[in-house]
């Protein structure tokens, strides 16, 4: 049996119907060829669809811009800082709503 693996993100913020995940990616070095350990960051807006069933977006509406700078900032303050990317992985901790 083969074992599905599941993958979270780091850490999310959200503010409203907007949430930022940072997300640990690994990857080869471009230069060296060595291993490297990277994060990302998705923005999307979730919504719910003419049957009721919760739905994803990258597309923002205008009103939307002020929470998307918001946890984008919170993103960035937790990656720069709050957590030294060379020094480890981050601790999960739970999302964090704004």
């Amino acid at each position: 049996m083969e074992k599905k693996v599941v993958n979270t993100p780091e850490k999310k913020f959200s503010a409203g119907a907007v949430s930022a995940a940072i997300w640990k990616n690994n990857g080869s070095s471009r230069k060296t060829g060595e291993a490297v350990e990277f994060r990302t960051i998705t923005l999307q807006r979730s919504y719910k669809d003419k049957a009721g069933a919760w739905q994803t977006s990258n597309s923002l509406r205008i009103s939307d811009l002020p929470k998307a700078k918001l946890v984008l900032d919170k993103a960035y303050e937790h990656l720069v800082l709050r957590e030294p990317i060379s020094e480890g992985s981050f601790s999960a901790d739970e999302d964090e709503i704004i």
